[in-house]
């Protein structure tokens, strides 16, 4: 798996880096990704920070203007439970409450006159300490009454040690702990705070009684209503001994109860917000607020995910407008490059097809830069290219075209005398007709051979054969005879002009010349699976291995270097491979049998077979 990712890797790199333009797109597309990208990051951590110091700041405020009001409100109810002016009164009637009846009334009057002057009290009660027993006044059914009870249990209630031992003679009860219990005999537990005020004697400063005020929750809601507060965000109200007198989330406040930062709350004076990770891994940003009166807390964990909301929508916003720009950018970039690419594309096919062997290739010349410089030397260097070859192609035509005269030329002055001789010796033994005709054969052959044609069919070589045999037998009579093997189908075909000539003298000079007897020189053609091959066989006396020898090695000598009396057969063979290239040419077999000599043609190309 891991070498086909890596070959799959390799192979789109190779693509990649094999054209210019994909350099191109992949550098700015690269660039592109890298600014919109470091853009994005920057831009979504100042936003954070930012969002961070707002929430901060906004939450701070604000959470110190609700704490003032809850404050102002405490330190009213503790004004309203110390009545500067009527406190030796009270205090007298609670200590002749039992003998005087005076006194009872009074008591009762007080706690009417408490309870009708404020809406957000839910009850109050006057424990008499020495008497053991209370009164309470609280709304029943819309009728308002003062009841007198006994209670054995109040001293043993933790807001009653606890009010007991304060040095401002005071304590707060909170019931958002299920189970929490006063000590009275209610109805209905109140649901959110108690205030516990002791008086005591002015002389002896012992304890006299104690008035708790019940509260209603409606008043806490009313305050903290000024606290803006969203989904996932948590708020706490803390007495200034961390005791929570309010939290939203039941589970939530289990959690913080737990975490160390509660216990550190009020310690630093600039109330600097606190990170915290509960157990749920949730990130919160702990802001609070504690009171400069009596040192009352408000704590309001905000989940950094929607402080970070905003920060987030903008990053995800620029994520998208940075994709769409990247995406036009891309375009924009992969038509500039391929605008700008485009001529060295052109230049590259055009260098290629040259390299390939087409030397017209030039490229049009647009602007004045580095490219359009190079396609101007491309195309000075093509033109200079292209003369010099066909400079070059034209000397050599005309060297093939002199060589290919030149052998004609070697070929006509040896049989034009022994054609003369033959016509003489001819002359002297017959009548004037045979002569004429001797002359006429004479004529027509060698108006074949200063024809202008180097290829001519194999049908009109057969004819010129005809009327050479013709004049060869008027010189060696019956000695000579000639068969020929040609099928009707490669009548058309393409050879060089007077090759079977070269053959069929080469035979007569080395075979018939030789002997006394008669020879028999056989023409035929055969059609092979790569080449046409033409071949002249003689019954002679054949070629000894040395001059065999000498007549193959003189066939691979240059044609500069071609001499001596084996010129026919020298000068066919160069023919052959001039106008055939090297897979033509002439092959010699020899014995005492006689010899063959095979003349190659390759099928295809040039040759037409």
């Amino acid at each position: 798996m891991i070498n086909r990712v890596k070959r799959m890797f390799e192979s789109l790199r190779d693509r990649i880096s094999r054209r210019l333009v994909n350099k191109l797109i992949l550098l700015f597309t690269t660039i592109i990704i890298l600014v919109v990208g470091l853009l994005t990051v920057i831009s979504y951590q100042m936003i954070q920070k930012e969002s961070v110091n707002h929430s901060i700041t906004s939450t701070t405020n604000n959470l110190k203007l609700v704490n003032q009001n809850l404050e102002d409100y405490l330190e009213g109810i503790e004004k309203l439970s110390l009545p500067q002016i009527r406190y030796e009164e009270i205090l007298r009637a609670v200590m002749n409450e039992e003998n005087d009846y005076a006194s009872k009334m009074y008591l009762e009057d007080y706690l009417k006159e408490l309870f009708y002057s404020r809406n957000d009290l839910e009850s109050i009660y006057l424990y008499l300490i020495d008497q053991k027993k209370y009164y309470s006044i609280t709304r029943e059914a819309y009728n308002i009454t003062v009841r007198v009870s006994y209670q054995a249990g109040i001293p043993e209630q933790p807001w009653y040690e606890q009010a007991m031992n304060s040095p401002f003679n005071r304590s707060f009860q909170s019931f958002i702990e299920p189970g929490a219990k006063t000590g009275y005999t209610m109805n209905l537990e109140p649901s959110f705070m108690g205030y516990h005020r002791v008086l005591r004697s002015i002389v002896s400063r012992d304890p006299k009684a104690v008035i708790s005020f019940y509260i209603k929750p409606t008043v806490k809601d009313e305050i903290l209503k000024d606290i803006p507060f969203e989904k996932g965000e948590h708020l706490l109200f803390l007495d200034p001994d961390n005791v929570p007198f309010h939290s939203d989330d039941r589970s939530f406040l289990q959690q913080a109860e737990k975490a160390p930062w509660l216990s550190r709350l009020g310690q630093d004076p600039n109330s600097k917000p606190i990170t915290w990770t509960n157990e749920d891994k949730k990130r919160y940003l702990v802001v609070y607020n504690v009171g400069e009166t009596d040192g009352w807390k408000l704590v309001k964990p905000i989940p950094y995910s929607k402080i970070y909301a905003a920060a987030t929508a903008t990053r995800n916003l620029s994520y998208m407008i940075g994709l769409i720009f990247l995406l036009i950018a891309v375009i924009l970039v992969t038509l500039i490059s391929n605008k700008i690419t485009k001529p060295l594309k052109n230049l590259s096919m055009e260098m290629k097809r040259f390299s390939e062997g087409t030397f017209d290739a030039e490229i049009p010349v647009n602007g004045r830069d580095e490219i359009a410089y190079l396609s101007k030397h491309f195309n000075r260097m093509v033109r200079r290219t292209n003369d010099l070859i066909n400079e070059r192609y034209k000397m050599k035509l005309v060297e093939k075209n002199a060589i290919l005269k030149a052998l004609e030329a070697e070929i006509n002055p040896h049989f034009l005398y022994n054609a003369l001789q033959a016509i003489s010796t001819k002359a002297l033994k017959s009548g004037d007709e045979e002569v004429a005709d001797m002359v006429d054969a004479l004529a027509v052959t060698l108006r074949y051979c200063i024809s202008g044609k180097d290829i001519v069919n194999a049908r009109d070589e057969l004819k010129h054969i005809d009327r050479y045999i013709s004049l060869q037998k008027a010189r060696f009579g019956s000695r000579l005879q000639v068969t020929v093997e040609w099928d009707d189908s490669l009548m058309e075909l393409q050879i060089p002009k007077l090759s079977i000539q070269s053959l069929v003298e080469n035979s007569i000079k080395h075979a018939l010349e030789k002997v006394s007897t008669g020879v028999t020189i056989n023409i035929r053609a055969e059609l092979a699976e790569t080449h046409a091959v033409i071949l002249v066989q003689d019954n002679g006396p054949g070629i000894s291995p040395e001059r065999m020898e000498q007549v193959l090695h003189s066939l691979q000598a240059d044609w500069e270097e071609q001499e001596g009396e084996n010129i026919g057969l020298k000068n066919l063979n160069t023919r052959l491979k001039l106008l055939y290239g090297e897979e033509a040419g002439l092959l010699i077999r020899s014995d005492e049998q006689g010899t063959e000599m095979s003349m190659l043609i390759p099928r295809g190309g040039s040759s037409h077979v």
